[in-house]
């Protein structure tokens, strides 16, 4: 890997678990009026903390928890806590109580665009071209303005065609100077990292700046931005970030099983592996803005193919709370379309219907096997057969190696997979020396070159 890579020592055994704060705990559609009283929701997912460590993660990802207009993503105010969810003193609480049991904690920074009754924003429409946030944005007055009165509102540049998100302008050095001033106070108070949202429409260049500033105070933060297209490698070079969003990976997972190509998938590892010299991704099957994996898999035999290529591949993983019970959930482009992925949970995870409980028994027994060979975060990834229907591959770490088989075949097939086999199907088998027979629709995992549960101290 290339040494020159910068990224905190302990992100290497993080497995994330990432919850969208407003949905889970059963928020307002919309921010509170100035005369509603606080809520406090917030302890509702410290009650789920205990279910991060019995799945086998390690890390929270909140999604945004400041003060907004509805969704989260229409801030309102970097620096307060949303009124919906609680307080500081409510955050400084689910911080202490995620340290307290070893769990990190990455904080949802959406610097790319605010709400409309952003201060900053307010000030402009309240003011006119003489606001001393004007340069907060790209705006465009009315031609002929002779003169600037109340109630004259320029146009703007917003996120891709919602009016309601104005974009700010990041040649701005006060656009970078907030961003820096929030990303610090949060971590001040206990964050251990930031997603950076819609990262991939923000300059490179205002990252960099950003990223070193935030480093000088707070060196052993972790920065991951969320791209979707592109040139992953060079954006987190050139923006001196810790990682990006591995959305090419996630495709090629559901489409491949979907397909019954393994073709893509193996092509997806080629550029994986590829990213892999320069970062190492940010992996998941699932989050808050797209369809959950187990509505989009068409065969529901191929859940666990998917679970398990996230907790083998070298990466990041995050499992999006819901996933690891099954959750289905269709993601539509209309209003309230994110409705579906993005539902209130129970009290406490004893709650939840029984049905999704071998889908949460398979995530911690492959979360479990993450865990014991901590090495695959930045291991490099080989496909050493592949068809339309079968796939095998290797993750290796000089002599150790993980060797995976995935079929979504009808038929039985074999495979030479090496080592000892430490995870299965429950039709799955070894054959002979060193060969596994492979169910149809199954798959299977072993281990060579170390031992399965020398990779790290059990924790």
């Amino acid at each position: 890997m290339n040494a020159a890579r910068r990224e905190p020592a302990w992100i290497a055994d993080a497995i994330w678990w990432h919850v969208y704060p407003l949905g889970f705990t059963g928020a307002e559609r919309a921010g509170l009026a100035p005369t509603e009283p606080t809520r406090h929701r917030l302890p509702h997912v410290v009650d789920w903390l205990d279910h991060v460590l019995e799945l086998g993660a390690s890390g929270l990802l909140l999604g945004p928890v400041f003060e907004s207009e509805h969704h989260g993503y229409d801030t309102v105010d970097h620096l307060m806590i949303d009124r919906r969810l609680g307080t500081d003193e409510d955050f400084d609480a689910l911080i202490a109580a995620a340290h307290e049991r070893g769990i990190r904690v990455m904080l949802d920074g959406v610097f790319n665009h605010v709400g409309r009754s952003h201060p900053a924003f307010a000030a402009v429409l309240a003011q006119g071209p003489a606001a001393t946030t004007a340069d907060w944005f790209r705006l465009r007055w009315p031609d002929g303005l002779d003169g600037w009165e109340p109630g004259i509102e320029p146009d703007y540049d917003d996120f891709e065609g919602h009016h309601a998100l104005v974009a700010l302008d990041h040649r701005s050095p006060a656009v970078a100077d907030h961003v820096v001033e929030v990303m610090r106070h949060w971590l001040d108070r206990g964050a251990d990292g930031w997603r950076l949202d819609a990262a991939y429409a923000v300059p490179t260049e205002f990252w960099a700046d950003v990223s070193a500033r935030v480093r000088e105070t707070h060196p052993d933060a972790y920065l991951m931005g969320e791209v979707i297209h592109g040139d992953y490698a060079a954006f987190a070079r050139d923006g001196r970030l810790d990682s990006v969003t591995q959305y090419e990976l996630w495709k090629a997972v559901w489409s491949s099983l979907n397909d019954r190509n393994f073709h893509e998938l193996a092509h997806a590892f080629g550029r994986h592996d590829a990213m892999l010299d320069t970062f190492v991704p940010f992996t998941f099957i699932g989050n808050h803005d797209v369809t959950r994996i187990a509505s989009r898999l068409t065969d529901h035999r191929h859940l666990e193919h998917a679970i398990v290529l996230l907790a083998t591949l070298p990466g990041t993983p995050a499992i999006y709370a819901g996933d690891e019970h099954g959750f289905h959930g269709v993601k539509e482009d209309r209003a309230g379309g994110d409705d579906a992925v993005r539902p209130a949970f129970p009290p406490l995870p004893g709650d939840l219907s029984p049905v999704g409980l071998p889908v949460l028994r398979h995530h911690q027994a492959m979360l479990g096997l993450r865990r014991r060979h901590p090495w695959l975060h930045g291991a490099r990834v080989e496909v050493l057969e592949v068809t339309n229907e079968l796939i095998v591959y290797r993750c290796a770490d000089g002599a150790r190696a993980l060797t995976v088989a995935l079929s979504t075949s009808d038929e039985p097939a074999t495979a030479a997979l090496g080592g000892t086999v430490v995870a299965a199907d429950a039709m799955s088998a070894p054959v002979a020396s060193a060969g596994v027979r492979v169910a149809p629709h199954g798959w299977c995992v072993a281990v060579s070159g170390i031992a399965d549960g020398q990779g790290s101290a059990a924790r």
